[in-house]
């Protein structure tokens, strides 16, 4: 820690030479640059996980858990370079809105007068098409998109301006849902949109809630033996990172899923098989329904959340499935967080076997769906249906 501080410090002391950017390589492979002139200061928390918090003039704190850092570098940016960035998930999908926005690691050594988001019915669009600000400077920003036709292929990168051009970020694309319900709200607070397939109301997220309907919490559970040891509900983050909150939602074992205080929002319920067949059928059979079930896009193209090849993923159902991995047991998965970008499974709340029960599956490399067990301890995330 001692070493990490004192390289700060001494590019700070050079930032008032050359214009330099502090870039920290984290082990996940994410890379964070920050322009040194905008650090108002640098400080560590020793409270696990030990992080380094860096203040910036305007207001944004970016935290670094120390572990997660592979090395720190600096490098003079030469003035008259364009923005860097990247463009957020797309999620709230309506039949004629969504929420989008952008992450700007890097300003091109100029401050940044405006960003924000820009889309229209082609790929790449530019602010020559629909577009909307919101802000200046780096850091995240979000934005809400309005007024969109139903049934409709959007496409949307954000864009950052300085005084040496725009700079767009990488594309995305959606299609806005023809089918909405009417969306429902759980005990939390926690919004979710809903989608109408065949005669069933779906939420079209995952489940998020730390509460039962009747009020009583549902505990956070992070030690792995003790997540294992467990015969009673309780919830988690995968790798225990509320990051993946959205839109991945919680992982959920089947305990909280089969509690008679009931796990989704009042007037809503965990699936039965029966009621996950009625969807995949309604889909065009398993063969093809997870296909229609999945989010579009993939993480190496930059367009959606799923590892390629995300086999023919058209998320023409409006379900919007994402893949959420799950947390194991000393049995089947040696305690670990497995498949996050690659598997999505939701529990279904039949009641079958001592130790054992259902969940629905869905994988990047397939377009069906399959129905297989898993320990009643392990983690998978959970969709509600309408009663």
């Amino acid at each position: 820690m001692k070493r990490i501080l004192s390289i700060i410090l001494i590019a700070m002391g050079l930032s008032t030479m050359a214009q330099t950017t502090m870039n920290i390589y984290q082990s996940n492979g994410t890379i964070l640059q920050i322009s040194l002139a905008d650090i108002d200061s640098v400080d560590f928390s020793t409270i696990p996980p030990p992080t380094m918090n860096i203040y910036q003039n305007n207001g944004t704190l970016y935290q670094v858990v120390l572990n997660d850092i592979d090395s720190i570098t600096y490098s003079s940016n030469n003035l008259g370079n364009i923005p860097t960035l990247i463009t957020l998930p797309i999620g709230n999908i309506t039949s004629n809105s969504a929420a989008t926005g952008g992450s700007i690691s890097y300003d091109g050594g100029s401050p940044i007068t405006e960003r924000g988001v820009c889309w229209g019915l082609q790929p790449e669009p530019t602010i020559d098409d629909n577009y909307i600000a919101n802000g200046m400077g780096t850091g995240n920003y979000s934005v809400s998109l309005s007024g969109l036709q139903t049934n409709t292929t959007y496409f949307v990168r954000a864009y950052a301006i300085n005084i040496n051009g725009v700079a767009y970020g990488n594309e995305l694309s959606f299609i806005t849902i023809d089918n909405p319900g009417n969306g429902v709200t759980d005990i939390d607070g926690n919004s979710y949109q809903t989608v109408i397939i065949g005669n069933q109301e779906w939420m079209a997220e995952n489940l998020r809630v730390t509460r039962y309907a009747n009020g009583h919490p549902i505990p956070n559970i992070i030690d792995s033996t003790q997540w294992f040891d467990l015969t009673s509900g309780a919830w988690c983050f995968y790798e225990n990172n509320n990051q993946f909150n959205v839109p991945y939602g919680k992982l959920y074992n089947w305990y909280a899923v089969s509690d008679n205080r009931n796990l989704c929002p009042t007037g809503w319920h965990v699936p039965t098989i029966a009621e996950w067949d009625t969807l995949i059928n309604f889909l065009g059979g398993e063969n093809v329904a997870g296909g229609k079930m999945k989010s579009k896009g993939t993480i190496q193209n930059g367009t959606g959340l799923w590892v390629s090849p995300n086999t023919n993923a058209s998320n023409s159902s409006g379900f919007s499935g994402h893949p959420g991995g799950g947390r194991g047991n000393q049995i089947t998965m040696n305690n670990e967080y497995v498949s996050m970008d690659s598997i999505a499974g939701w529990w279904a709340s039949d009641s079958l076997w001592v130790d054992e029960n259902i969940f629905l599956g869905i994988e990047s490399g397939f377009e069906l769906t399959y129905f297989e067990s898993e320990h009643l301890s392990v983690g998978i995330t959970v969709r509600c249906l309408k009663d």
